[in-house]
């Protein structure tokens, strides 16, 4: 994979939240983050990583542009902003956050702009996310088989989203799982508990290793940081062939986030 199979969100996390958040999870070990221009957080998540210590060549960060950001004369500049704020050179990915089909801005646009981005090495990868098959394969077009690292995609034990990954994987694009634990309605599940007690582990450790062994690549978030801890445990926790079809068998199309003039026609 191209990109770390583990990292740390902060999605809705701002301030001084999110500045404990990334310095507590860069301190128990994580060593990717990911963030957004939208979320505006870049600057504390620049103020975690400059006061944590670690040294920039062991960090994988993770923007994204914003929709307003997506015309050919704003994408780069926007993304030499992002870089002020996290008080760095050069970002490791950089993704198209939404395909917004109405935005007026054309894909075939937005993703030239972005592989100019990669080209000046203000991002070493880049890549979608929210992306369904269709417009994958026009992204792929604009800029090249191979050069997309991930589709950053919402994916949990009830939006499994089979199509879509399958088709990724065929791409050799790598799968980034976000809202793995659907806003913690997971956690709450009978048949998830059950497997976390026979693995003596916690529901959210069952849901995030299933993704990691489906090869998906995950981003969970916390502001408390025995469960950033917790969560990284799931690269030990190796599910069984039991327990992952009954986690299969979960899948309700449960999506949680799919914002109108944003979203595409999904899968």
């Amino acid at each position: 994979m191209s990109i770390p199979s583990f990292g740390v969100g902060t999605f809705r996390l701002t301030g001084q939240v999110v500045v404990d958040s990334v310095r507590n999870a860069l301190d128990v070990g994580y060593r990717a983050i990911d963030t957004a221009q939208i979320y505006g957080n870049e600057a504390d998540v620049g103020q975690a990583i400059a006061e944590s210590g670690v040294e920039r060549g062991e960090l994988f960060v993770t923007t994204k542009i914003w929709t307003a950001n997506y015309a050919a004369d704003k994408l780069v500049p926007s993304l030499r902003e992002s870089l002020d704020k996290l008080r760095t050179d050069y970002v490791d990915l950089t993704l198209i956050h939404w395909p917004a089909p109405g935005n007026g801005v054309a894909l075939s646009e937005y993703m030239a702009a972005l592989a100019e981005a990669k080209a000046l090495g203000l991002t070493r990868q880049i890549g979608v996310s929210n992306f369904n098959i269709e417009l994958t394969r026009q992204a792929i077009e604009a800029v090249g088989k191979g050069e997309i690292a991930t589709n950053q995609i919402e994916l949990s034990p009830y939006l499994q989203s089979r199509k879509l990954t399958a088709f990724l994987k065929e791409q050799g694009i790598a799968v980034t799982s976000y809202m793995t634990l659907a806003y913690g309605k997971v956690l709450k599940d009978p048949v998830l508990g059950q497997i976390a007690a026979k693995h003596h582990a916690t529901v959210a450790q069952v849901a995030l290793a299933w993704a990691l062994q489906l090869g998906y690549a995950v981003i969970p978030s916390s502001t408390k940081r025995e469960n950033l801890a917790s969560n990284l445990l799931a690269r030990d926790l190796k599910l069984d062939a039991d327990d992952m079809a009954l986690i299969a068998s979960l899948e309700r199309n449960g999506r949680e986030v799919s914002p109108e003039g944003l979203a595409p026609v999904w899968d």
